[in-house]
């Protein structure tokens, strides 16, 4: 039995969950999101908990996403998500313009990148961004979008990168010559 899938979600007060077919309604302070749960997993109410169950060891494998997933919209809906986007180079800013956040990154033009649905963009500094949102999903794949535009270079690390990510540098062709003729 799956360890993730066998613990039971608390639901707080002020969430409300239903259930609409092979669908879970989570409303709370921070929105309404709808979470499709696959066939062979459902999920009971004891008291303030959730908890998910499977009908037999062949949906063993979903057992464990299904609750992780409802569990994300139970806090998404509380607490929401942030993800933290850092901007490093000489030039490369971002600016918030309406619903559009304007990026210069090096490129002969500014990028307007709109800003989805459920979506909020706070740009400090003009080189730190933080995204939030009730969606995990949607504010991973945003910021994932936003880092794409230019991803680190691996050898000056300049780009868009997360906030605390760990980056591998390259050692350039100087360095490399350099190495090679002190060998000799």
């Amino acid at each position: 039995m799956s360890r993730i899938g066998k613990k039971a979600i608390e639901v707080p007060s002020a969430v409300t969950v239903t259930t609409e077919g092979s669908v879970i309604v989570v409303k709370g302070p921070k929105g309404t999101l709808r979470v499709p749960i696959p066939p062979g997993i459902r999920f009971e109410r004891q008291d303030s908990r959730l908890v998910a169950q499977r009908e037999d060891d062949e949906h063993a494998a979903l057992h464990g996403l299904a609750r992780s997933l409802v569990a994300n919209a139970i806090r998404g809906v509380t607490q929401g998500f942030e993800k933290h986007l850092d901007i490093v180079g000489i030039g490369y800013r971002a600016e918030l313009k309406g619903r559009t956040v304007q990026f210069t990154l090096g490129y002969s033009h500014p990028i307007d990148f709109p800003i989805p649905e459920g979506i909020s963009v706070n740009v400090e500094k003009q080189t730190h961004l933080v995204l939030s949102g009730a969606d995990k999903q949607r504010v991973g794949e945003v910021a994932a979008e936003m880092r794409a535009l230019r991803p680190p270079d691996p050898y000056k690390n300049k780009g868009v990168r997360y906030t605390g990510e760990r980056l591998k540098r390259k050692v350039g062709k100087a360095a490399a010559a350099a190495a090679g003729a002190a060998k000799q």
